[in-house]
């Protein structure tokens, strides 16, 4: 660590190298502050301890026959159980053909300290996931960028997140500190969860190690206020680097989600959200406005430039990337209903959604993201919780990632596919066999795989079903 990164959190950002724990130290003083008011964290969960839907109502004795599940409620301690299961085939284009299954199994366990024991607004919670599959469609079958299926992962077993949050002013604040990840409230469109594919890519991707997003998290803490019923501010600071520096997958560097390292450049994010008619008893038409920025304090590689000056395509250059201080971007989303049904909620009828993210091109593989779709919920007669939707994602190679690209065809004399942008459409239904039970045929339709790199246009289809306990 060097000496400027022992000053203050607002001066340590200033300097560009803050580390997690200056600020783990200087946010942590907020907790002891007297706190009143419900806990924030803790979802919304009938007597029994059931969170709807769930497959536990159709079940004899809403699947607690021992009553363990409604008396742990009692004191304050509620979990769920999911399991995620792909069968996704690639039928035509990209690396290859053929078939893959994949599962997740998500355990998550949320404690009110103030039923159990007394503490008022304090909170815990903790997820983790048992990972497998026989394959992975994006990597290993289409070869491209985008999500396909974003439970795709390293088969293992792995903990998530595991925290503590303490509410303040009747929950109009929330400090929560812990192992933490981004993608759970940031950068997040509720509209586009029914898709396989809903992802972070562009962020992501700019990130050492992929950055604290499924499967991975890492050390954090994150700041709540509500000044508003319909506005929100958050604010966190991540360690920058949840697997640590190396070669290879980050996912086998921290192959069971414990490494909790501290050390590394943070990556700090804030975002502010502006909601209308979301009550239930709103009769207007939903919306929601989110606008975001991330900055990472770590060195970053130029994508076309060598630290001797030369072009890194240059055979008699150096060969070792330019080093850039920091990464940084900005993102925004809304999401527009566009037909509210008479007695229907924020998430009924027919919702439009855009996401749009962009970052430096001079240090990121991926400088422009963007994605759009529509969702129809509750549109079928008589069946009211089923969903159709559509979505669109388009991922910008970076100019200095294609000068670059030009700059080796230019030095070498060889053929090269230039990288110039991957797109993918996904056509997902959505249908409930019973509450907690859900079935979603898909069909993904991939443009450019990974840039034009990973052979011709692709084609998956397939299903993923959903159980909730």
């Amino acid at each position: 660590m060097s000496a400027t990164c022992g000053l203050g959190v607002g001066e340590a950002l200033a300097a560009g190298c803050l580390h997690l724990g200056g600020a783990l130290a200087m946010l942590a003083l907020i907790a002891f502050v007297d706190a009143s008011g419900k806990c924030a964290a803790a979802e919304e969960v009938s007597a029994n301890g059931i969170t709807s839907p769930s497959i536990a109502t159709s079940l004899p004795y809403n699947g607690d026959p021992t009553g363990l599940r409604a008396l742990m409620a009692a004191y304050g301690v509620t979990f769920n159980l999911y399991y995620f299961n792909d069968v996704l085939g690639n039928v035509n284009g990209g690396l290859r053909r053929g078939f893959i299954d994949q599962g997740l199994l998500e355990y998550n366990m949320t404690v009110d300290l103030e039923k159990l024991i007394g503490w008022r607004g304090l909170s815990f919670y903790t997820n983790g996931f048992l990972i497998h599959n026989t394959g992975q469609i994006q990597r290993g079958y289409v070869g491209g960028i985008n999500s396909i299926a974003t439970i795709e992962a390293t088969p293992t077993g792995r903990l998530s997140e595991l925290w503590v949050e303490q509410s303040f002013w009747n929950g109009s604040l929330t400090l929560r500190a812990g192992q933490l990840a981004a993608d759970v409230e940031f950068f997040l469109a509720e509209a586009a969860q029914m898709f396989l594919q809903a992802d972070w890519p562009i962020i992501d991707a700019a990130l050492p190690s992929f950055g604290p997003i499924y499967p991975l998290s890492t050390p954090g803490v994150r700041l709540k206020v509500d000044p508003y019923e319909n506005v929100s501010v958050l604010a966190a600071v991540f360690n920058g680097d949840p697997a640590g520096p190396g070669t290879g997958d980050p996912q086998l560097r921290n192959k069971y989600g414990v490494n909790f390292r501290v050390r590394d450049p943070a990556l700090a994010i804030i975002e502010g959200q502006f909601r209308a008619n979301h009550r239930k008893t709103d009769t207007g038409l939903a919306s929601t406005l989110k606008l975001g920025a991330w900055v990472h304090f770590g060195k970053f590689d130029d994508n076309k430039l060598a630290d001797d000056g030369t072009l890194l395509a240059d055979p008699e250059g150096s060969g070792r990337p330019l080093k850039r201080r920091g990464n940084n971007g900005i993102y925004g989303l809304i999401e527009q209903q566009l037909y509210r049904p008479q007695g229907g909620g924020a998430n009924s009828g027919i919702t439009w959604f855009g996401l749009a993210s962009g970052s430096p091109q001079d240090r990121n593989l991926i400088n422009f993201w963007f994605q759009t779709g529509l969702v129809f919920a509750g549109m079928i007669p008589n069946r009211p919780d089923d969903k159709i939707g559509a979505i669109f994602e388009y991922s910008r190679f970076s100019n200095s990632t294609r000068a670059n690209e030009l700059n080796e065809v230019a030095f070498t004399g060889l053929p090269e596919v230039i990288q110039d942008f991957e797109a993918n459409l996904e056509l997902n239904y959505l249908f409930q066999l019973v509450p907690g039970w859900t079935v979603q045929p898909v069909l993904t339709y991939v443009w450019h795989p990974n840039g034009g790199q990973s052979g011709a246009d692709a084609l998956v289809i397939g299903a993923r079903s959903t159980w909730h306990y």
